[in-house]
């Protein structure tokens, strides 16, 4: 399994805002089916592209002010930063090759 991949406020700005890699950020809750469906491909996805894109959690219930300024309003919701801009994102349980072209659209 990978690293734990959970990230919060105080961690976003240094973490993706001023990341050099484009972002995969999973907005999600423990409580929510799909969210633990799509976990092992985003785990997966994280390990993959190591060294040229990161990939965070965001736990919607711990962090709803992020959530909020996001837009999230159904979880899953993937979202890609590039250069500290929000560039793409996607609502609902993904296959794995979505989540993948979500990553490259940013490569």
């Amino acid at each position: 399994m990978a690293a734990n991949l959970e990230i919060n406020s105080s961690q976003f700005e240094a973490e993706v805002i001023n990341s050099e890699l484009p972002v995969l950020i999973d907005f999600w809750a423990p409580w929510c089916g799909p969210c633990r469906a799509i976990a092992p491909s985003v785990e997966a996805l994280a390990e993959e592209f190591a060294g040229k894109a990161k990939v965070f959690k965001i736990d919607v219930d711990k962090e709803p002010d992020l959530a909020s300024k996001y837009g999230v309003m159904s979880i899953p919701a993937l979202h890609v930063f590039k250069g500290g801009r929000e560039v793409n994102k996607a609502v609902g349980a993904l296959p794995k090759d979505q989540i993948k072209a979500l990553i490259e659209s940013a490569l």
